[in-house]
């Protein structure tokens, strides 16, 4: 059975904040601002991702992200899987239990998206296989950061990095991914909150802390 993040068995209640979207979209800096603002409110924040928010997740994050050759695609699914069961149970769960706030990039939406839309597989098995990894362990607050794909890969390109296995996707993939997270944030409108990335990154930002303010039932003034 899936359980939100604070219906969960913890002591104290933490708040769990996952961001998601395309690659490109801007995840990192959102991830960033807010982390900033919640630490500067009094909040300890834990700054987390998937895959490699652990130094198991770091080791299946170069093989998914790095590996270089073809990695069949229920292979891939089963890999993110594995990532997400360790991290949810060695550090998404304590911290929460600690009553901390984890802002996270990725999640099991993600593996909807890529391994489900992205790869062809079936949507409802990779979601519960996820859940099932991770003990049904849902988030509080998802932010989907929505762009369109060729807007995203121009940022990416301008970025001049090296493209990693899923960012070298062709397009029809990116588009795929881009109607599956929406359709997503449509299922679940109390989690997502669905962002146009396009925004100034300070409109975004404020966006986000209202959303995360009202769960939080208000935050401490900065000190």
């Amino acid at each position: 059975m899936t359980e939100r993040a604070d219906d969960a068995d913890r002591s104290t209640a933490g708040l769990w904040i996952t961001f998601e979207g395309g690659d490109g979209v801007g995840k990192t800096t959102q991830a960033t601002l807010l982390e900033e603002w919640l630490s500067g409110c009094g909040h300890t924040v834990v700054r987390t991702r998937e895959p490699g928010g652990t130094e198991v997740g770091t080791l299946i994050r170069d093989i998914v992200l790095h590996h270089r050759g073809d990695v069949a695609p229920r292979a891939e699914a089963l890999l993110y899987a594995a990532d997400r069961a360790h991290h949810i149970a060695t550090l998404v769960r304590p911290a929460l239990a600690r009553g901390e706030v984890v802002i996270q990039d990725r999640y099991l939406d993600s593996s909807v998206a890529y391994q489900g839309a992205g790869r062809v597989l079936d949507a409802t098995e990779i979601r519960d296989l996820s859940l099932w990894a991770s003990e049904g362990a849902l988030p509080d607050v998802t932010v989907l950061l929505d762009l369109e794909p060729a807007d995203a890969r121009a940022r990416l390109d301008a970025d001049d990095k090296p493209f990693d296995r899923l960012e070298a996707e062709k397009a029809d993939f990116h588009a795929r991914v881009r109607a599956a997270f929406l359709s997503l944030a449509e299922a679940e409108p109390g989690r997502f909150l669905v962002v146009d990335a396009s925004r100034p990154a300070a409109d975004i930002a404020e966006a986000v802390r209202e959303r995360v303010m009202a769960r939080l039932g208000g935050v401490r003034a900065p000190h």
